[in-house]
């Protein structure tokens, strides 16, 4: 029987890199669990994978987890830029060829290719990241990206010097759009006359706009040039470009996304120029479905995890939120109590 559950809270555990050799050339390692009969877990990242400081490493937190706390066995493959949606069925088939259950694919590119391999695979569980399936063996786990995104517009009004203000989001996908339109939506709720420019580094199909730092980091930097002062990226691996970017200007802010950017060791020379960061917690998505498979009843049907269990949320690292945080809290409560009704298009 399917059902729907929200999911409170999120753990949060160490990573370590593991990519694959199934399709397109790639690498790959395997964990050995305990060799005890626990579940084997198959976990496929999108572009970037573990390593990217962001969505993927959210992922791979909850597979960190699972590995420590449940001593289920891992195997972990990478999609590359540029590949087929066959490419990415293959990998899926690959995992539960191999007996790994659950298969975790890590965003919403998967979807397709992953409803295909459920399909083949019934008596596997899979679960979708990013995006809804209706399929009976499918666990679909969601975030409402736009009320995080709405406390990060709030954050960027109060802190911007004049009002001027950027994003970036990796590919104008509907996904992207909705962190764009709910970040919108709380800068102009607070502060009605600023200025919200919207950036794109990739458009329709092409994902690379997830995965090219050196992108993100133009991007940023032309808008740091016309007077920007706060920039909020959802894009991925292109995200750390953009902090690079901003950090290099006196008195700008960055806005991270998906996991604490300003705890990744890749990014902690710019920690101090990184305002806040919009969590998605996929780790805890990925950890309760993991134990639900091991526990003998494995999750299926759509679990949202929104602001009121904190499923998404805004980090304190650094305690530059400390001056506007009675006006945080005082957004979330309004869009926790339905007062405020965050928009998820443009």
């Amino acid at each position: 029987m399917r059902r729907v559950s929200k999911i409170v809270s999120a753990s949060i555990v160490t990573a370590a890199l593991a990519l694959s050799a199934t399709a397109c050339g790639e690498s790959s390692t395997e964990s050995s669990g305990s060799g005890d009969g626990k579940i084997k877990v198959g976990m496929a990242y999108d572009v970037g994978g573990r390593g990217d400081n962001s969505f993927n490493d959210s992922a791979a937190r909850g597979l960190d987890k699972a590995k420590a706390d449940l001593g289920v066995e891992t195997k972990e493959l990478t999609a590359k830029t540029g590949e087929t949606p066959a490419d990415r069925e293959q990998r899926l088939v690959s995992l539960a060829e191999g007996g790994y259950n659950p298969v975790v694919g890590v965003g919403f590119a998967y979807k397709d290719a992953l409803e295909k391999a459920a399909a083949k695979y019934p008596k596997t569980t899979f679960g979708l990241v990013d995006s809804v399936s209706e399929k009976p063996n499918v666990s679909s786990i969601v975030f409402t990206e736009e009320q995080g995104s709405y406390l990060a517009g709030v954050a960027a009004a109060l802190k911007s010097k004049d009002g001027q203000i950027g994003f970036i989001g990796g590919v104008d996908i509907p996904l992207i759009k909705k962190f764009a339109a709910g970040f919108q939506q709380g800068v102009k709720d607070t502060k009605p006359d600023a200025n919200v420019q919207i950036q794109y580094l990739s458009t329709g199909t092409d994902m690379s706009g997830f995965g090219a730092p050196d992108k993100g980091k133009a991007a940023a930097k032309g808008m740091l040039d016309k007077g920007i002062d706060v920039i909020y990226s959802a894009a991925g691996g292109s995200g750390a470009g953009a902090i690079e970017a901003v950090a290099a200007k006196p008195g700008a802010w960055a806005i991270g996304v998906d996991s604490d950017q300003a705890k990744d060791p890749a990014l902690a020379k710019y920690a101090g120029s990184i305002l806040t960061s919009v969590v998605k917690n996929v780790d805890t998505g990925v950890f309760e479905l993991v134990k639900s498979v091991q526990d003998g009843k494995p999750m299926t049907g759509t679990h949202a995890y929104s602001l009121a269990e904190n499923g998404v949320s805004l980090t304190t690292t650094g305690d530059h939120l400390k001056d506007i945080q009675a006006q945080l809290d005082e957004a979330k409560k309004k869009i926790v109590d339905g007062q405020i009704k965050v928009a998820t298009t443009l």
